[in-house]
């Protein structure tokens, strides 16, 4: 297949001043993004942060500017493909322009819509959600990302991310805090199971959003007790009375298989039997990375879950 058979289409959103020519910018710039390949940006308003010149020719990006509306139409982009044969194309859409309108528009042969990010800032956003509401949330319901920039220490990110999780329920949701750091805004009262019980029960529909949080945030499960369904699966790298604990996990395709789980302590043989147990978590450091380790408490076998594996969700 031709390369130019599939050209990505990144589109950004987001109030003026909300960061989305900063975030082109990184996007530019990151060579594991751009990969030397042929980058078209179309941006559709003019804020007060321009394009640094410098960014453009290290991407190898074409800047192309559209100050109406009318301008973002079939036939203009169709004319800039054949102008720029572009490779990849970020558009930087104007907030204020009816999100509608992309509905309508026919992409050039091979461009195809991937991500849309929208982009918000703390500072404003509360003022924006009571004053232009539907302005803000029609882009939010649209995105794969929504990013919140400016985050003060004092910001609820708890608040505004259940409200933004209402809107958009498989949008991954991240805050910027002023020092370039992010972070999700998941708290203990966010997440589907007790975080505060003696024994935390992740029930199978649960087990996702578990394995992913642990893996993201192993600190807040250190020293807790969680009872939960697996396998145990054999590790010959792994010494006595250690194995695998967990569930496989459809990554792909039904094809791509794999065991997604923790190392765990305890007396279960590894075989293809189901067990519900009771296990202590605990926050290990290895190589500098963090993860959990378990110990078992108490194990039983019990009946295979409804699924033979269990999907990839997020709180």
């Amino acid at each position: 297949m031709n390369e130019r058979d599939f050209v990505p289409v990144y589109l950004i959103t987001g109030f003026l001043e909300s960061g989305k020519t900063t975030m082109i910018q990184t996007m530019l710039i990151d060579e594991g993004f751009t990969g030397g390949e042929k980058i078209l940006v179309i941006s559709c308003e003019e804020g007060p942060e321009e394009f640094n010149p410098e960014a453009l020719r290290k991407g190898n990006a074409t800047l192309v500017t559209m100050e109406e509306s009318s301008e973002l139409t079939s036939e203009k982009l169709l004319a800039l493909d054949k102008a720029h044969a572009p490779e990849r194309v970020i558009v930087e859409f104007n907030s204020m322009w009816p999100l509608e309108m992309l509905a309508v528009i026919r992409l050039p042969r091979g461009w195809q819509l991937v991500q849309v990010i929208n982009l918000a800032d703390a500072t404003t956003l509360n003022n924006y959600m009571t004053n232009m509401r539907r302005q803000m949330t029609d882009p939010m319901k649209q995105a794969d990302l929504i990013m919140i920039n400016r985050c003060a220490p004092d910001f609820d990110k708890s608040y505004w991310r259940r409200q933004m999780r209402a809107m958009n329920p498989s949008a991954t949701i991240l805050f910027e805090n002023p020092d370039g750091t992010t972070e999700d805004g998941v708290t203990d009262d966010d997440m589907p199971y007790d975080m505060k019980a003696d024994i935390i029960d992740i029930s199978e529909d649960q087990f996702g959003i578990f394995y992913l949080d642990a893996l993201e945030h192993p600190e807040r499960y250190d020293m807790k007790t969680v009872r939960l369904v697996g396998q145990a699966f054999p590790d010959e790298r792994m010494p006595k009375g250690f194995f695998y604990f967990g569930r496989m996990a459809m990554t792909c395709c039904s094809n791509d298989m794999q065991e997604c789980g923790w190392v765990c302590r305890g007396t279960i043989t590894p075989d293809e039997s189901f067990y519900l147990m009771t296990a202590k978590c605990q926050m290990v450091t290895q190589g500098g990375q963090k993860s959990l380790l378990l110990t078992e408490e108490e194990a039983t076998s019990c009946p295979p879950t409804r699924s033979p594996y269990f999907s990839f969700q997020s709180v």
